[in-house]
């Protein structure tokens, strides 16, 4: 699964952060300062970098990833002066969002820089609605591995708490299906649920 580092000080932005990068097939990896995200960075796919942490600078973050990793930084601050902005990504970044963001915008940057990166496996098919966009980003960022049919019902469940049946699923499942045109193909997992395969 695609791992994002989430280096943020403030515990509910963090929290907000990891919803919303679990409820898009992402999975989220939290630091809360400097140091913590120097440890973790080179286990992950792609860095949201707050600039103002408890024991330093953001910038000083990215400064210490670019002189190992290439790997995609967007910068995560409540900075909007252009001057901050054109700072940022002139010492490396990829790119820049000002709090406050909208979480849907957020993941179509996530996603352009890991196709980009060549971390996102597949680019979507046209025509998918918005729940069969979430599965069909959730089965290409997990391919090969078996997910249940209760993992991929959870992943359905919107913020809102709407009820989602299991006869949703298998409706979805066969329109992605149906939509594919040889990107690769979902598998029936007899009594378990499916999984994703290249073709």
């Amino acid at each position: 699964m695609t791992s994002i580092l989430i280096t943020e000080d403030d515990e509910t932005i963090r929290t907000a952060l990891a919803v919303i990068l679990k409820d898009n097939g992402l999975y989220p990896v939290t630091a809360s300062c400097c140091e913590q995200a120097l440890q973790l960075f080179d286990e992950c796919d792609l860095c949201l970098l707050d600039l103002m942490l408890s024991d330093g600078s953001g910038l000083d973050v990215l400064k210490q990833i670019r002189r190992t990793s290439n790997m995609p930084v967007i910068i995560i601050s409540c900075m909007d002066d252009n001057s901050d902005i054109a700072r940022g990504l002139d010492m490396g970044a990829d790119d820049y969002v000002t709090k406050p963001f909208s979480g849907q915008v957020l993941i179509s940057r996530i996603n352009a820089l890991l196709r980009r990166s060549g971390s996102f496996s597949a680019e979507m098919p046209d025509g998918l609605t918005a729940t069969e966009q979430r599965l069909y980003g959730y089965f290409t960022l997990n391919k090969g591995r078996t997910l249940t049919r209760d993992q991929l019902l959870a992943h359905m469940w919107d913020n809102k708490g709407k009820f989602v049946s299991d006869n949703t699923l298998s409706v979805a499942v066969n329109r992605i299906r149906g939509k594919l045109s040889g990107r690769g193909r979902i598998v029936t997992v007899k009594g378990v649920g499916y999984k994703w395969e290249d073709l």
